[in-house]
């Protein structure tokens, strides 16, 4: 089966920070911290409010969904239709360039 990744800016932690969501098949599993000054970024602060808001206990419940099923993708090796959307820390391991599992 292939599972295609997705991201988002959005607001996490209670509206206290954004942040780029990532989910696999719209289930988020992790984020990314934004660059030092993205709340002057109207862009980024418009699409942030224009999707949902995520907890830590969202992410958790998500992550561990993931893991139950054996396909979250910073531990299970899946198929990834678009790997190029994977945080950067794992996107070596999906173009080949390293083994995840070391």
């Amino acid at each position: 089966m292939s599972y295609a990744v997705t991201t988002k800016n959005c607001w996490y932690n209670d509206y206290k920070v954004i942040v780029k969501m990532f989910f696999l098949n719209d289930v988020p599993f992790t984020f990314d911290d934004l660059p030092v000054g993205y709340l002057y970024d109207r862009e980024i602060v418009k699409e942030a409010y224009s999707n949902k808001d995520y907890s830590v206990e969202d992410i958790y419940k998500g992550s561990s969904y993931l893991i139950m099923e054996q396909c979250h993708p910073c531990f299970d090796d899946i198929e990834i239709l678009n790997p190029e959307n994977l945080p950067e820390e794992i996107q070596s391991f999906y173009n080949g360039e390293e083994d995840l599992l070391r």
